[in-house]
């Protein structure tokens, strides 16, 4: 039969031995019997001889080449082991005992860009604050969002992010940040991790989608509305009354009620939010129950975005004054996208996949904007991410037929962003004008440093050298300089 051995191997009893092993015994008394006629020295009976008929001890040790007293012998054992004991403990102690350390060297101009950029987001936090937020100035506000507005069906509007200096929240560009946040993290964790900074972009991400949780009935699977946007700022008519925009105070301070915006035909909203909580059920992966909340809320919202077609900015809204949104389309490839990744579902690639989908984002036509990642357009985000997959994992039919146009145009779009090529005008510093001149022109820059840069690092991982811009090749080295020279000129900038 065997055993368990106690270090996870078999230990092997062969029960036919037993009899034998008696038999041995018994071969061993007898001769011990025969030993014990002749007659013994004295180190043969000091080992045969029972408890009861030992000699008394002798006083002195014989080690062999030397003879010493037993107290000396004992007295000198003991004070070694006392020694060792003493040396030991010293050594813990001085081990355990804080030291200064010499400085490291100061982090890189990068490492400072990336911790001012994510302390931004804590300076932009509503609700009931966590203690260690970094931002001193910063406290409690907006607890009463929601509540305040006895028309909306979602009461518990506290948190999430102020969208810049007022004090209004916008979900639509919140939810576009949250998932370009989960994007690099999901791409660049150990980045991150190197930076000190894993554990505080994972914690801006979840700020963020705890709040669009809230937002709508995260529990159903069909739900009907979505509260797209708390507080006002629409100064256009003349009113007095108290809103974002004409009452310009901190948030701590707002005592005037603040009224929730409700959607219930928005389909880029849902789409973009449900892309938001996908991408970050991958970043809390480690995270199982939360993780399979947010892929419910983002199927939730998918379905909603289908089902009940329409812009959420349409009709003049006050959305429509801040953040218009263009079209639902390009969110449709990108929210499919992310689902896919989220959930393996092939019925969401499917149809981020769909030829006629992608015309009505405007993947067959160009346009002055065409290839320009921003909150309105995904379709740039969507082209790279679907490239990915098939660098990566090539799908094959029915995906390869638009999954290569799509990696095509990415080349396209990639050879754009080049100094050879005049897409795109550029400042005397070399900043590229993505906007073709209209305000806030570096979150644009940003989008395509980043697009540049990790699709650089694609091609790497795929073990291909460049990419063709017409009869020319480009090594990955030309698209990681272009991300350098734009994030360096961003960094002499201030965005208006």
């Amino acid at each position: 039969m065997y055993g368990r051995d106690p270090w996870g191997g078999p230990l092997e009893i062969n029960a036919t031995d037993s009899a034998t092993d008696d038999d041995r015994s018994r071969n061993l008394q007898d001769l011990d019997r025969a030993a014990l006629s002749r007659p013994l020295d004295e180190t043969q009976q000091s080992w045969l001889l029972g408890p009861g008929e030992q000699k008394k001890k002798k006083k002195y040790v014989d080690l062999g080449c030397i003879i010493v007293s037993r107290k000396i012998f004992v007295w000198t054992v003991g004070t070694l082991l006392v020694s060792a004991l003493l040396a030991g403990l010293i050594t813990l102690i001085v081990k355990t005992v804080p030291r200064h350390h010499h400085r490291h060297s100061p982090p890189d101009n990068y490492t400072l860009a990336l911790h001012k950029a994510l302390m931004f987001f804590n300076a932009q936090r509503s609700g009931k604050l966590p203690k260690h937020n970094n931002v001193s100035w910063r406290g409690n506000s907006g607890l009463q969002d929601g509540k305040s507005d006895p028309s909306v069906l979602m009461k518990d509007l506290v948190g999430g992010y102020y969208d810049a200096g007022d004090a209004i929240k916008f979900n639509f560009p919140a939810s576009f940040s949250m998932t370009m946040l989960s994007w690099s993290v999901i791409e660049y964790s150990a980045k991150y991790e190197a930076a000190g900074e894993l554990n505080h972009v994972k914690e801006i991400i979840k700020w963020g989608t705890d709040y669009l949780l809230k937002t709508f009935n995260n529990t159903a699977d069909t739900i009907d509305r979505i509260a797209a946007q708390v507080g006002i700022g629409d100064t256009s008519g003349g009113s007095s009354a108290p809103n974002d925009h004409y009452c310009w105070m901190r948030p701590e301070d707002i005592d005037y009620p603040r009224p929730v915006y409700e959607c219930h035909s928005c389909s880029d909203l849902a789409a973009e939010m449900a892309a938001a909580l996908a991408s970050a059920s991958i970043v809390f992966k480690d995270n199982k129950a939360y993780s399979q909340k947010l892929v419910h809320g983002a199927r939730t919202l998918f379905k909603f975005a289908r089902d009940q077609r329409g812009r959420y900015s349409a009709g003049g809204s006050d959305p429509a004054l801040f953040y218009n949104s263009s079209s639902y389309w390009d969110e449709f490839v990108w929210g499919g996208a992310w689902l896919y990744y989220a959930t393996g579902n092939s019925s969401y690639l499917q149809l981020a996949t769909h030829p006629k989908l992608a015309k009505h984002a405007g993947a067959f036509w160009g346009g002055p904007d065409y290839g320009v990642l921003s909150w309105d357009n995904k379709l740039a985000g969507a082209q790279v991410l679907l490239s990915r997959l098939r660098l990566f994992l090539s799908p094959g039919y029915p995906y390869e037929e638009i999954l290569s146009t799509f990696h095509n145009q990415t080349s396209i779009i990639m050879c754009s962003f080049l100094p050879v090529f005049t897409s795109f005008n550029r400042t005397k510093g070399g900043l590229i004008q993505l906007n073709h001149g209209r305000p806030q022109p570096l979150q644009y820059v940003v989008n395509a440093a980043f697009l540049a840069a990790l699709y650089s690092d694609y091609l790497d991982a795929a073990d291909t050298p460049g990419w063709y811009c017409g009869p020319n090749f480009y090594s990955t080295d030309v698209l990681r300089e272009f991300a350098k020279t734009q994030v360096c000129c961003r960094l002499f900038f201030f965005e208006p």
